[in-house]
């Protein structure tokens, strides 16, 4: 498909092989009007020379990347949010292309809003932006983390501000039910990970009276939830020891540590030792075993090899699992497919010669929307199978 359908069916990336022109004199970052070849108007957005990307479509309307822009395209995202995600206090408030805001992410957490941006046009405009957003979430403190790899990517240096407020520190973040620590300057992406929320709940009616083993826990998002949900006990691995020291204090801010039982450990070398253990029971280990890995791969040269990760991560699993027990497996990569995924479970699977029932798909969170037309912005895919016992 050429630059031009792509652009009228809804996908807003233009790379710099499909350029055939531009107006002599355009700076880098400057709101352009893109025309086709015969000079027939597809949209406005963003010009940058020095990125893959040289245009970003954020209208296929004319408009003028004024603050009157901004504030109804974050009006529209928030208005998404309150329909479909309803009554939370944390949630991505804009999600780059999904909310056709290219290179703009937005979080919030409680009171606090973290921008992330990985474009040169929204760079500098994100003054506008951040008065746009105090106008319509009052939030004490703006925070700006450009420290992504995708910046570089855009020609765009590091950097960490406070763009309105004082840096307000860690933040204790109510998600669903339970608290986390939250450091916006100083944490993964925006300081933690929002796509899971609805998740984190969907896994806990396996829970109850559980034993429950969270691979790659982080915060602790899942071993929490199943331990809130009455799980027996919970074993958490995570390789980060920051992350399981915060992990730690999570479990003690709800009241869950006597449940909890947090590992650093690499999940590949945990799992050697444990398996063997698991092959002299008749039973298995866990009655829940969740897999919720960081991406494998960060491009299309990179699956093949992750592919054999994820199989090997799976083959682990399926045997520390008893009989009837649920395996929850989850990817963040929108080079591996839903369909690809499941093919490497089910290799697993007969490897393991263990029969597998579906029991749940899983997405991201709405405040992460997908939009067909736009296949990046469907990323985050998982199923719940259960191991079924001997025929």
């Amino acid at each position: 498909m050429g630059a031009v359908d792509r652009i009228r069916d809804g996908h807003p990336w233009v790379f710099q092989v499909a350029l055939q022109g531009i107006v002599k004199g355009v700076e880098d970052g400057a709101w352009v009007d893109i025309q086709d070849h015969k000079g027939r108007f597809l949209g406005t957005g963003f010009y940058n020379s020095k990125s893959r990307i040289v245009l970003r479509v954020l209208s296929t309307e004319s408009h003028q990347s004024d603050a009157d822009f901004f504030q109804k395209r974050i009006a529209a995202a928030i208005e998404h949010r309150q329909e479909v995600y309803p009554g939370r206090s944390c949630f991505r408030v804009l999600n780059a292309e999904s909310d056709w805001m290219s290179g703009l992410i937005v979080d919030k957490y409680e009171d606090v809003l973290v921008m992330q941006i990985s474009s040169t046009g929204m760079e500098q405009r994100k003054d506008q932006i951040a008065g746009a957003l105090r106008a319509a979430l009052k939030p004490r403190a703006i925070i700006e983390r450009g420290d992504g790899a995708s910046r570089k990517l855009d020609g765009l240096s590091e950097s960490r501000d406070v763009l309105f407020g004082e840096a307000p520190g860690k933040i204790a973040a109510r998600i669903n039910e339970l608290i986390f620590e939250v450091d916006p300057l100083g944490g993964h992406k925006t300081g933690a990970y929002l796509d899971q929320q609805l998740n984190y709940q969907a896994i806990t009616r396996w829970a109850k009276g559980a034993r429950v083993l969270d691979c790659f826990t982080f915060h602790g998002g899942f071993a929490l939830h199943a331990a809130k949900a009455g799980a027996a006990h919970v074993t958490a691995i995570e390789q980060s020891s920051d992350a399981v020291q915060i992990a730690t204090r999570n479990a003690a801010a709800n009241s869950l540590s006597k449940q909890c039982e947090f590992v650093t450990d690499n999940v590949f070398d945990w799992f050697k030792p444990a398996t063997a253990k698991a092959a002299q029971s008749e039973s298995g280990l866990y009655d829940l075993v969740i897999l919720d890995p960081p991406s494998f791969t960060r491009s299309r040269t990179e699956v093949e090899d992750a592919l054999r990760g994820y199989k090997e991560i799976h083959l682990r699993a399926m045997r520390l699992l008893r009989p009837g027990g649920v395996l929850a497996t989850f990817c963040c990569s929108h080079h591996v497919s839903r369909e690809l995924f499941m093919s490497v479970i089910t290799d697993a699977a007969m490897d393991s010669h263990r029969a597998l029932r579906l029991l749940e798909n899983f997405s991201q969170s709405p405040d992460h929307p997908i939009l067909p037309a736009i296949p990046e912005t469907e990323y985050l895919k998982g199923f719940a199978l259960q191991v079924l016992p001997r025929a």
